[in-house]
């Protein structure tokens, strides 16, 4: 894809979640049922935490793109390094976690992950913004140019701290208000929701996997945009 395509895609990406963004951190406070966004508000859901995620990636994906088409290499390098870094580790893995987790338990049981409530609160274009929409955006940002993928410790450690801060937040807000961020986590004893967290972790590493072994089988190890 030529440069001047991509960064016009990753311009319009950037909106596009800025706008997602913006628009479910903005809900008026009248109108959101009591049991929801109390302590933490919307920062303590993964999927709004996954929006920003997106906005900040695509934002310096076009950075790293007006860099690339002015010439300036040197802090194109920089910026690359740090767009593929999150791409690889968070954007990819993060955004295929939430889309597929919430859809599974979607359709087994809506009142673990999305109650009813919420439908008179968040239209159902933007339900499908958040966790619809999101896996092919990260599929076809696999296709439209390679990433360089860190060193397979690094990338595993670095997704595990993440990983570890955001259980440590969701632990918090229960020690503090007494209830979960998702009724899920409600139905399990202290072990079994060690099990579910670890479990979870191990399939968010599948699916960073699964991305780096996509962009290998697409763009093979050599081919990287500089």
């Amino acid at each position: 894809m030529e440069i001047s395509t991509l960064a016009m895609y990753h311009c319009l990406a950037f909106v596009w979640y800025f706008f997602i963004a913006y628009s479910i951190t903005n809900i008026r406070t009248e109108e959101r049922p009591s049991e929801v966004f109390l302590y933490g508000g919307q920062w303590k859901y993964l999927t709004v935490l996954n929006l920003v995620l997106q906005a900040v990636f695509y934002g310096v994906s076009f950075l790293a793109d007006v860099l690339r088409l002015i010439k300036k290499l040197r802090c194109a390098k920089c910026i690359i390094s740090s767009r593929d870094l999150l791409f690889s580790v968070l954007a990819f893995p993060v955004s295929t976690f939430v889309s597929i987790s919430f859809w599974t338990l979607y359709s087994y049981n809506r009142e673990l992950v999305y109650p009813k409530s919420l439908d008179g609160v968040i239209p159902l274009w933007l339900n499908h913004a958040m966790h619809t929409a999101i896996l092919p955006f990260a599929v076809l940002e696999i296709l439209a140019l390679p990433h360089r993928y860190p060193a397979k410790k690094k990338g595993l450690i670095l997704l595990g701290f993440v990983s570890f801060l955001y259980i440590s937040w969701v632990l918090w807000i229960y020690s503090v208000t007494g209830e979960w961020v998702y009724p899920l986590f409600a139905l399990f004893s202290p072990a079994g929701l060690t099990a579910f967290f670890a479990v979870s972790l191990a399939i968010i590493i599948s699916f960073y996997n699964f991305g780096e072994f996509l962009n290998r089988m697409i763009w093979g190890q050599s081919k990287f945009c500089f």
